[in-house]
């Protein structure tokens, strides 16, 4: 239950009991406890601060401190300074806390007020709905007069102040406070914040005294509150960390992470008719505002700031692009040249998350490829790749020059996991271009070659990694990258600006022969798609693909067909078999060694789907599924069973012996339906794609079912 401590330890009852020993004393003058209560106000904070508080025991804590009681005011004050939330704070909570702030009897002391204020400063980010404040802006605004919680006050208007709060009489009312008060700097620092919303109405006069910067209050005791949010989630198996809002402008903590990298959001050039995004709160308002959203005064805030990257996202702006672009130019330059003073992965870390939201590379191309340069292909080596993944369509000799080849030097390290870092590179780039591609409404005449030459050049990477590194994660790597080029091959939209790439003849038998079944079927779905991709591009551009390069294809399917269907392995009398590559030979001699065992098969039947040391297994069970189906549906007893493996003519004997009636035809279409079941849905698709007669027996069976 998220009121209760969600652990049983000794701490969390501890806790407990404290809050319960506190609060009954509460009730009581000092002279009626019997006890002192100052060393169980300790335990208490001391245990809130190591654990946090869960919103059960912060409630009952907040009403300790707003209502009236015999608790001195520092047991109080130190409680207010160790109110740690576990979680998020309850929207109540806000409202208890403001409407205990003010003059009379029955409030709070000042001091305790001011403290009050700064915890809400400090909690602002976790509280439920943040609208709740702006629903008392009026009620906290009324309470400037009150000097002693004025600064604390000045500071959490300046979080919640949104241009619908700025109105001209509040506008008269701080210019009139601020003359009284000599310039208050944090008078003065909210007349800033009001200032920015509407730049032509406060005259700069009453702007230029001292202001506060409204730092964070006490940045210790945000990353202690951090540290307790973080461990309260671990704890309920959650999230590690609270979930970043992605429709409000980010604010950077105060001294934290790349707090000074980039600015933050800010805009002073808005009109009353625009919105600026320090104005957007939730999804609704920004998809509400879209079009009328004010543009920050720095734009470089995009690099930082995933709203203003949604912004520029959906409603493109070709200024901005061009500004931003030319900041990173020249802060390209100087990250390289190591006068930015900035740790370099720090910057990469920003660049990483704005390829991601954007799907955009950012413009510093020659940037990148001097930092490579002075690279040591190990610190942030994933974010690196990360960011080169989103590299625009360039003439590939150029991009190989000043990209791929450096890159490729500073990663590979003679080990099959750097090669297989380096194609998960590649395979990402692909999927990158593809989506790009996608979005052309025009043929571009260069798209075709720039993609060719890349697949062409993994598949030497690939080649190799099957070879050095015979693994079925290896393998399926590489199918990763393969399904991306039959992507680009059977879609008739992406058609259009590629050209079909099959894979390397070696490449593809030596999948083909591989002892994973699912490796397998994702190479038979990868043929398949490839087919259908070939028959489309006979219609639109036959001439662009030699009868040579099509017959290779072509012995892929006939090959493996031979195999599974056929029971013809390593044929090489049909029309465009190639045999797998297997030279006649050594075909020869595999054919003597296998008849010498008197075995009962021949070396052609020994890869089909009865006998395929990958698809045997599956091949058998789906005929004891049959057998054992017959026997529960007790139409008869079977007189035996079959103890495999399946061959046309063993089915005829298992009939006349009494056991199972199954047509050859209609078990191998079975097998089929198994593995689909099992989800390798590869095997079939590729065999009723590529054999007419399959695909017919199988169109026979469904209407007669």
């Amino acid at each position: 239950m998220s009121g209760q401590q969600d652990d049983e330890s000794p701490d969390a009852q501890g806790l407990s009991d404290a809050l319960s020993d506190v609060v009954r004393a509460s009730k009581l003058t000092a002279k009626h406890r019997g006890s002192n209560i100052k060393p169980t106000v300790e335990r208490l904070v001391s245990l809130a601060y190591d654990q946090g508080l869960l919103p059960d025991d912060l409630g009952q804590l907040i009403d300790l401190i707003t209502i009236p009681s015999f608790l001195d005011q520092a047991s109080l004050g130190n409680i207010v300074r160790n109110l740690y939330p576990a979680t998020t704070v309850d929207d109540d909570l806000v409202v208890r806390v403001v409407g205990s702030l003010g003059h009379g009897k029955l409030k709070p002391s000042l001091a305790i007020q001011a403290a009050l204020l700064k915890w809400l400063v400090m909690v602002h980010h976790v509280i439920d709905h943040q609208a709740i404040l702006s629903r008392a802006y009026s009620v906290l605004f009324n309470l400037l007069d009150t000097a002693a919680i004025r600064k604390q006050l000045c500071h959490l208007l300046a979080l919640i102040t949104r241009r619908r709060h700025v109105r001209p009489y509040r506008i008269q009312s701080l210019l009139s406070l601020s003359r009284q008060t000599g310039n208050d700097p944090a008078v003065t620092g909210l007349l800033r914040v009001f200032k920015d919303y509407y730049p032509e109405i406060i005259v700069g006069e009453a702007t230029r005294a001292k202001a506060s910067a409204f730092k964070h209050p006490d940045p210790q005791w945000r990353e202690r509150l951090d540290e307790i949010q973080q461990a309260h989630a671990a704890r309920r198996a959650d999230r590690s960390e609270r979930p970043l809002d992605a429709f409000r402008v980010a604010r950077n903590r105060a001294n934290g992470k790349n707090s000074a990298l980039f600015p933050e959001v800010h805009t002073s050039n808005a009109t009353e008719n625009s919105v600026t995004l320090e104005e957007i709160e939730n999804v609704d308002g920004f998809v509400r505002n879209i079009e009328r959203i004010e543009l920050p005064n720095q734009l470089i805030a995009i690099l930082g700031d995933p709203l203003l990257q949604k912004l520029l996202l959906l409603k493109p702006h070709a200024e901005a692009h061009q500004r931003v672009s030319g900041w990173l130019a020249s802060y390209g330059q100087d990250l390289m040249s190591g006068e930015s003073g900035i740790d370099p992965k720090d910057s990469l870390e920003i660049l990483h998350v704005y390829v991601l939201n954007t799907k955009t590379f950012p413009p510093i191309f020659l940037a990148f490829s001097e930092y490579l340069k002075i690279w040591n292909g190990h610190d942030g080596r994933n974010l690196v790749l990360g960011i080169l993944s989103y590299m625009p369509l360039l003439e590939f000799p150029r991009l190989s020059a000043s990209i791929l080849q450096p890159l490729e030097a500073k990663i590979l390290e003679n080990t099959a996991s750097s090669q297989l870092q380096l194609l998960e590179f590649y395979t990402s780039l692909l999927q990158n271009w593809t989506i790009f591609l996608a979005s052309l409404e025009q043929k571009s005449t260069h798209t075709s070659t720039i993609v060719a030459d890349l697949v062409a050049h993994v598949n030497d990477l690939c080649l190799t990694l099957i070879q050095t590194s015979p693994t079925n994660s290896t393998y399926s790597r590489v199918l990763d990258f393969y399904e991306q080029t039959a992507l680009l091959a059977s879609n008739p939209q992406l058609l259009s600006h590629t050209r079909i790439m099959i894979p390397p003849s070696t490449l593809v038998y030596i999948l083909h022969f591989s002892l994973c079944p699912n490796v397998l079927s994702r190479l038979c779905a990868i043929l398949s798609n490839y087919k259908a991709g070939f028959q489309k591009a006979m219609v639109t551009s036959r001439s662009d693909y030699t009868s040579e390069y099509i017959n290779e294809f072509n012995g892929f399917l006939m090959d493996i067909c031979n195999c599974i269907w056929r029971s013809r392995a390593f044929n090489r009398n049909d029309v465009n078999s190639h045999g797998c590559l297997i030279p006649r030979s050594l075909t020869e001699d595999l054919t003597s060694y296998v008849n010498s065992l008197n075995m009962g098969g021949s070396l052609s039947t020994l890869f089909s789907l009865s006998y395929s040391p990958v698809l045997g297994h599956s091949a058998i069970s789906h005929f004891r599924e049959l057998e054992d189906e017959e026997l529960e549906r007790g139409t008869g007893e079977l007189s035996t069973r079959h103890a495999g493996p399946v061959t046309r003519a063993s089915l005829t004997t298992l009939a006349n012996n009494g056991g199972l009636r199954v047509v050859w035809d209609d078990y191998r279409l079975g097998v089929l339906s198994y593995l689909e079941r099992k989800g390798m849905t590869g095997v079939g698709q590729l065999m009723y794609n590529t054999m007419t007669n399959v695909m017919k027996r199988r169109s026979t069976m469904a209407g007669s079912g």
